[in-house]
């Protein structure tokens, strides 16, 4: 169990039923405050949410359970949630899924003992599972995939139509990527939180027009808990991120705060990934596999003079499904800073409307005209119609 699903859930004003099979995670989650309550077994679970619902009060409940077992009784049941998914990291199946019929212990017990019928297990498992997402689906349910290879596993166990459930970033992500926009994020190095809440308040005054935004600053101040060093994520897009690197350079410099603070990213971003089962997913042009991109965005950053550039193979979706790339860069109020903050809070984003409008999106292009970039073969083109340099 991640603490964002039930914790995003609630913020948004839904009722969310979290299965998970390791008692751990759902203490550690309620510890944090990330997860309402835990159920004692599913009757308890489905009464607390369907009263939930009905007092269209958010709540997210958390039961201890094989996700194998509680979802086809779910689709049994003639249950049909809103929206359904598996967050499980079945990229490695050694560790990242738990088999039907055995607790976290037992499995590890099983895996040291026979790994090759433990792995059998695994995959009977999950085949049950997106069988029973599939059923929740064709009745309604909006049933998507995290891109953690659960429908590959899932596809290679015998479920031959797994991949009707849509990864989540065609499906949702994907205008937010086209237009630059990905998740963003910042940590104060001096470790105290007033710094974080300063930046907030830079934020609803600067950045006050984008209320997503705004709105979401609020909800992560109320809700959100820091977790060693504070820090902070949002999504912010083309334009957006370098505003932000020079107003909180210009904060450390005017020691409105207390000290330095990293400005980065998630390797889950617009152009610094080459993913075909997550990011780059159905990609309009079919260019889903070509990691060309990400190694750009690794060059154009440290050619930008990023504090930090990583090249990561795997990602969340396993080894050689991925290649992403990383970086940070370091505001500390000076102005090498500062032009650092220009070029590469720009250049990065950038790349994302690139290789989105290199592919053919409509809101990508109608950004590279206007865009403080060139990008060759798409340049504007008024003397013909369609797509710029389009022959």
């Amino acid at each position: 169990m991640g603490g964002a699903q039930p914790l995003a859930i609630t913020m948004l004003g839904g009722v969310g039923l979290i299965v998970d099979v390791d008692p751990r995670a759902i203490e550690r989650r309620l510890r944090h405050r990330y997860l309402d309550a835990a159920a004692s077994d599913l009757d308890d679970a489905l009464q607390r949410v369907q009263k939930a619902v009905a007092e269209k009060r958010p709540l997210s409940v958390g039961l201890r359970a094989n996700a194998a077992d509680v979802y086809p009784e779910i689709a049994r049941r003639g249950i049909v949630p809103d929206i359904i998914s598996d967050q499980t990291a079945a990229h490695d199946l050694r560790v990242g899924y738990i088999p039907q019929g055995m607790t976290v212990e037992e499995a590890e017990v099983a895996r040291a003992k026979d790994l090759p019928a433990y792995l059998a297990r695994v995959r009977s498992s999950i085949a049950v599972e997106a069988r029973a997402i599939l059923e929740m689906r064709n009745h309604g349910a909006k049933a998507f995939d995290y891109g953690n290879n659960f429908r590959t596993q899932a596809r290679d166990a015998g479920v031959t139509n797994a991949f009707d459930i849509e990864g989540y970033v065609p499906r949702y992500i994907r205008p937010l990527f086209a237009v630059g926009s990905g998740p963003f994020r910042w940590l104060a190095l001096s470790g105290e939180s007033d710094d974080i809440h300063r930046i907030d308040r830079m934020i609803l005054s600067e950045f006050s027009a984008n209320d997503h935004l705004c709105r979401w600053i609020r909800l992560a101040e109320e809700k959100v808990k820091f977790q060693g060093l504070p820090a902070r994520i949002c999504y912010m897009g083309y334009g957006e991120r370098e505003k932000f690197g020079h107003l909180v350079n210009h904060l450390v410099h005017d020691h409105e705060l207390i000290a330095p603070v990293a400005i980065g990213r998630d390797h889950h971003d617009t152009g610094s990934v080459a993913s075909p089962f997550r990011e780059t997913e159905s990609m309009l042009d079919g260019s889903d596999a070509i990691a060309d991109w990400p190694i750009l965005n690794a060059l154009l950053n440290v050619a930008g003079g990023a504090t930090w550039v990583s090249v990561h193979h795997g990602g969340g979706v396993g080894i050689g499904n991925s290649i992403h790339a990383g970086l940070v860069v370091v505001a500390d109020g000076t102005e090498d800073a500062d032009r650092r903050i220009g070029r590469v809070l720009h250049n990065d984003p950038g790349l994302g409307v690139a290789r989105h409008a290199d592919a053919g999106y409509a809101s990508s292009l109608k950004i590279v005209q206007s865009a403080r970039f060139r990008l060759p073969g798409l340049e504007p083109d008024p003397g013909r119609g369609g797509r710029p340099g389009q022959g």
